[in-house]
């Protein structure tokens, strides 16, 4: 994964400069008051540093629907460019109005790298170390922030501090990330199927992760490009096809279901079960956890598949140790890479294959069931009712036990399937198709594990090669209706090129409106606890606590003091994030939110209380400090990266860049009034009162995550667009009953 972990670093030195560029401001306009006289206007300094987070939302207004359209890549290329030019704007400056607009095109700068950096990293890294990665944003931008309070810091030791040098600095790291974006990033492999390029994708997935075999990954890509679709959660016991036992009674035929894998010949046989499973039970009867209702069932949904994923956060998944050698093509097993070009030679023979016309080249290497596999023999196509020795006819590929790369696992211990349905049509003739399976090892207690397994019309050793399994089952998402009538064998496989584009329709399908509640809310709660107020006037903040007044012994300004300690807090705040990095993708995003909102909402009504006590100077000052420490140390871990984090999550693909539009948007205008603001506040109620008004959002804003904020660690970013939709549902019957 070293490709995936590569371009994740490169792609997050764009908030790098984000973070730079924060910490410039907030120690220059310490200056810049001085050189254009502006004590007294407060409100105009309040505008030099919002003209960039007014620049930042008028970008992404449209940068989502861009982004869509040319690219994620290209877009990234642009913000490094606009982060060049600002700075040397901003090193000529030669009166407030050029600043102001050199502040604007760095605002366009920084909207394009915070809406789109989290994005990109979300699509192109594995799920299970996704918010590790995802974490890396943060991890940069108060990197950027530690190394430019200490250049700030250092010029304003001069006999006469340059604030148009401080700023226009900015102009040599962006030339770096201009670089990494040109000749380093390569195109979101989601985004190049979105739009049919299909040998640039599987080139991309490969070199992401490490190698050849992405078929399943493709497939799973393919299958993202839908939005919404009626998804139900079923309960399986799948096997090999030819490891049934004789056990099975052949009268029971009509329970068995072949399932298919994306690799050529694969398949296997799953029986319905009868017994309720945990995700079958909230599926069927909404949150078990809280009964009145007020827990989104969602949230439960979500905790009831995470309770049986492994704890140590390994790639190598514990939880299908048989599926690994059920489900994966192994090292030693031969591919072979043309079976495309054979599988056209095939198309004679009776069965109709979408892809035959077709004359882009893009659609050789379909990441769907084969074509090989679509043009197999005709026991293939009605397998519910097939007899068992035609079932024993289809054997399984096995190959290296537990490898997390095999062509059906799609990460997070996800497997994708299809199986084949079929149904009495109006005119009482059968019609089928196929429908597409996310499957999930179900908790199976070990006492249980080779003993038998009750199953829906007869009970089946599980000997090992039989596992439990739920699964999230909808319809393919580029399945073609037109084509049912022409017996394909196999999913469709139209072209990707020709599923529709985005559409603002989109948005009120119930799941995307679902997960945009969430990923709004998470916006508007985050700025409105003060983070950014806080971190673009943290030297003046504390100064005004007094700050000054603990280094006065060194002889250093009460200016050079306050931009110190902030230097300092940026320090000690990398660790934190190294260690959420670390947790991410075990504890989860839902835990670190839940166990640092706490901690943010005392270190905030101890700043209150100091500010309303007399404590004396010293005391007061060092209360102050420690507690604004704490408070931003605990931001990064939670609040300040996972917000982001799960916006670029929890979206369908082909409506991602609408979506995080919206998500950002929020953002900005959030940032914007909490930034313009806060000067007055200052004036008006003071410290403590501006504390006191972010404690009481921190108490909001845990309420909204214990209630309506699920855990979406380690899973495919296609299962957790399913999980919304299904939760969506559930919500919908709930208001119904």
């Amino acid at each position: 994964m070293s490709g995936a972990v590569l371009v994740a670093i490169a792609a997050a030195v764009g908030n790098l400069l984000q973070g730079w560029d924060n910490a410039t401001i907030a120690g220059a306009v310490l200056y810049i008051k001085k050189d254009f006289n502006l004590d007294s206007q407060p409100t105009l300094e309040g505008l030099i540093v919002a003209t960039s987070l007014i620049g930042a939302t008028l970008i992404t207004t449209c940068s989502g629907a861009i982004a869509d359209s040319l690219g994620r890549r290209p877009l990234l290329i642009i913000s490094s460019m606009l982060y060049f030019v600002s700075g040397l704007v901003m090193l000529w400056s030669p009166n407030v109005y050029i600043l102001l607009l050199a502040r604007l095109l760095d605002g366009f700068g920084i909207g394009i790298a915070v809406t789109l950096v989290p994005v990109y990293i979300s699509e192109t890294a594995p799920p299970e170390i996704r918010g590790s990665l995802n974490t890396l944003p943060q991890f940069t931008g108060s990197g950027g922030m530690f190394l430019s309070y200490c250049m700030v810091f250092a010029m304003s030791l001069m006999p006469k501090p340059n604030w148009r040098l401080m700023l226009g600095v900015l102009s040599i790291p962006s030339v770096i990330y201009f670089f990494l974006t040109l000749f380093f990033l390569p195109e979101s492999p989601r985004w190049l199927v979105s739009k049919g390029r299909m040998i640039e994708a599987k080139k991309v997935l490969q070199r992401l992760r490490g190698r050849e075999d992405v078929a399943g990954e493709m497939a799973l890509l393919v299958e993202g490009l839908g939005v919404g679709g009626d998804t139900s959660i079923e309960e399986y016991i799948i096997g090999p096809a030819n490891e049934l036992t004789d056990e099975v009674d052949p009268s029971d035929e009509k329970d068995q279901i072949k399932l298919y894998g994306p690799d050529q010949g694969l398949s296997w046989i799953a029986k319905p079960v009868t017994g309720q499973s945990a995700l079958g039970l909230v599926s069927r009867h909404g949150s078990m956890a809280n009964q009145s209702g007020f827990v989104d069932p969602l949230v439960t949904l979500f905790g009831s598949v995470h309770e049986k994923l492994p704890e140590s956060g390994s790639m190598r998944s514990m939880l299908f140790p048989h599926f690994g050698s059920m489900f994966s093509v192994g090292g030693n097993q031969p591919r072979n890479e043309d079976w495309d070009e054979e599988s056209l030679a095939r198309e004679g023979e009776g069965y109709n294959s979408d892809a035959a016309g077709a004359d882009s080249d893009d659609n050789l290497h379909s990441p769907l069931i084969s074509r090989q596999t679509t043009s197999m023999e005709k026991d293939m196509v009605a397998p519910a009712h097939g007899s068992l020795s035609s079932i024993r006819q289809s054997s399984l590929v096995h190959g290296t036990a537990g490898e997390p790369g095999g062509s059906t696992g799609i990460g997070g211990g996800w497997q994708l399937a299809w199986k084949w349905t079929e149904r009495e049509g109006a005119d009482g003739k059968k019609e089928g198709g196929f429908k597409r399976i996310y499957l999930h090892q179900e908790g199976i207690p070990g006492s249980r594990r080779g003993s038998i397994v009750s199953l829906a019309g007869g009970d089946v050793q599980a000997d090992g090669e039989f596992v439990q399994a739920a699964a999230l089952v909808s319809q393919p998402a580029l399945y073609s209706q037109d084509l049912v009538n022409q017996n394909p064998v196999g999913p469709a496989m139209v072209h990707p090129s020709a599923a529709k584009g985005p559409s603002w329709r989109d948005l009120f399908e119930p799941g995307v409106k679902h997960a945009l509640v969430v990923g709004v809310g998470l916006q508007i709660l985050q700025q409105f606890s003060g983070i950014n107020g806080v971190l673009y006037y943290t030297p003046q903040i504390l100064e005004q606590a007094g700050v000054g007044v603990l280094l006065s012994n060194l002889g250093i300004s009460s200016s050079s003091a306050s931009l110190l300690i902030s230097a300092v807090t940026t320090l000690l705040m990398l660790p934190c994030i190294a260690v959420a990095m670390r947790l991410m993708d075990i504890s989860g995003r839902r835990s670190l939110l839940l166990y640092t909102i706490p901690i943010l909402i005392v270190t905030l009504v101890v700043l209150v209380l100091s500010s309303i006590i007399n404590l004396g100077n010293v005391l007061h000052a060092s209360i102050s400090t420690v507690s604004v420490v704490v408070y931003f140390c605990c931001f990064v871990m939670g609040f300040g990266p996972i917000p982001n984090i799960l916006c670029a999550e929890i979206f369908p693909t082909r409506v991602r860049g609408l979506c995080i539009a919206i998500c950002a948007l929020t953002f900005w205008i959030g940032d914007i009034i909490v930034t313009y603001s806060l000067p007055v506040m200052l004036k008006s109620v003071g410290l403590g009162g501006v504390f006191g008004m972010y404690a009481i959002v921190c108490v909001i804003s845990w309420v909204f995550v214990y209630l309506k904020v699920p855990e979406t660690k380690g899973m495919p970013l296609e299962v957790i667009t399913e999980f919304f939709s299904v939760g969506a549902k559930q919500v919908a019957a709930a208001k119904h009953e």
